[in-house]
């Protein structure tokens, strides 16, 4: 007489349907007082029962077993429709423009139980003809937190992308900086500018705030040193007649109004170069404002008192350079006046540490990794250690 199996052992048949051996297992009752039934399935008993043993395993570590029907395209849908929360409108196209035309594409079909470190690590090298490094990051950012949102909802048991590289992509356009030379027809091109283009160019060049910086400044963050009361005021109510002046970099045209980072939130003291410039083009707006709107107005914005667009910036910025001596406005961009103040100053041996404050980055290691180019001063400790040891006799 054939033994009975012991209750929960399950069994395993044949589904004629799907042309496959069914493994099942009963794991006693869930606390709805329905049977929990867990299953394998396989074109051989062999095979079906190591699927169920493998369930069974993860079942007892307390891992979800994953949905076997979902695919890469469903990750990446749900977690732009649900990750981006709180982003901006044009972030949020972004991405969305990058996973539908390289992530989805390629790799959307997949179901997320099959996908493979290989996968990924072939999707990403395949791109590297075709993008930049920043984008290759960028759309395996996207990857990895939809299968990480994947992860989280139990519908795949790892993420396979974290553990990929990010290969080096296209060359691009690499970043440069003025000359001296270049720096100063820059700044008479900008004499015969607008008041407004003349004020930006000179004041991104000579500080090196970020465009997004100078976009979002107000007047009420251009300041001027009171010394009979010891602090700080605002132009429009402290007037030109002093001697220091500076700038509040405190905000940006980001969604949530912050800088980029903390470190980024600072306060320059500015040339007498921007002090004029400034000046000149706070006389062109106070015309037919009173003081409380005119300290609230942006200093670079529109007529209708909006935020300038980086494309206006550029556009405006390529227009005033066309007097330029030697310089190619297509070939520039507002960006590399920062680039240019980095430069300038490297080259004038200020101290790195100086520099890295100045633009508002978190630590020297950014400033020297993102403006590599840029840094070169003259290392002068050697020669001068040198020639006291070995003095040049009059002999030689």
């Amino acid at each position: 007489m054939t033994k009975r199996r012991s209750r929960g052992d399950g069994g395993i048949h044949w589904d004629a349907k799907r042309q496959r051996f069914i493994a099942t297992a009963s794991l006693g009752y869930g606390p709805d007082g329905k049977r929990i039934v867990k299953r394998g399935s396989g074109k051989t008993k062999t095979e079906a029962l190591t699927k169920l043993k493998q369930v069974l395993r993860d079942y007892e570590d307390g891992l979800a077993v994953a949905t076997s029907d979902s695919t890469v395209k469903d990750a990446v849908t749900y977690w732009l429709a649900n990750g981006l929360k709180g982003r901006s409108e044009k972030t949020v196209r972004t991405y969305t423009w990058y996973a539908d035309t390289h992530v989805i594409p390629a790799l959307g079909k997949r179901k997320l139980s099959k996908l493979s470190v290989e996968d990924v690590d072939r999707w990403l090298s395949s791109k590297t003809g075709v993008l930049g490094t920043r984008s290759l990051k960028l759309i395996h950012n996207i990857l990895d937190r939809s299968v990480r949102s994947a992860m989280h909802r139990d519908l795949v048991k790892r993420n396979v992308v974290e553990l990929c590289e990010v290969p080096e992509g296209r060359v691009g356009r690499p970043s440069k900086a003025l000359t001296i030379d270049q720096a100063e027809a820059v700044l008479r091109a900008a004499e015969t500018a607008t008041c407004r283009m003349r004020a930006y160019i000179v004041v991104s060049l000579l500080t090196g705030a970020r465009t997004e910086e100078l976009r979002d400044l107000r007047w009420d963050h251009v300041v001027a040193h009171d010394a009979g009361r010891k602090t700080w005021r605002a132009v429009t109510d402290a007037g030109w007649e002093h001697e220091q002046f500076a700038i509040y970099v405190w905000r940006s045209v980001r969604k949530s109004g912050d800088t980029k980072t903390t470190k980024s939130r600072r306060s320059l003291r500015i040339p007498t170069r921007c002090v004029t410039a400034l000046k000149a083009l706070l006389a062109e707006q106070a015309e037919g404002e009173n003081a409380e709107k005119l300290s609230e107005r942006l200093v670079f914005g529109t007529r209708n008192g909006t935020a300038m667009t980086a494309e206006n910036v550029r556009r405006d910025f390529r227009i005033a350079l066309k007097g330029a001596d030697g310089i190619n406005p297509a070939e520039w961009t507002p960006r590399e006046l920062r680039h240019s103040f980095v430069s300038l100053l490297s080259a004038h041996d200020v101290p790195i540490e100086h520099i890295s404050r100045l633009v508002g980055h978190t630590n020297t290691v950014v400033t020297e990794t993102v403006y590599r180019k840029q840094i070169r001063p003259v290392m002068q400790e050697g020669a001068t250690v040198m020639d006291e040891i070995f003095p040049l006799t009059s002999e030689a």
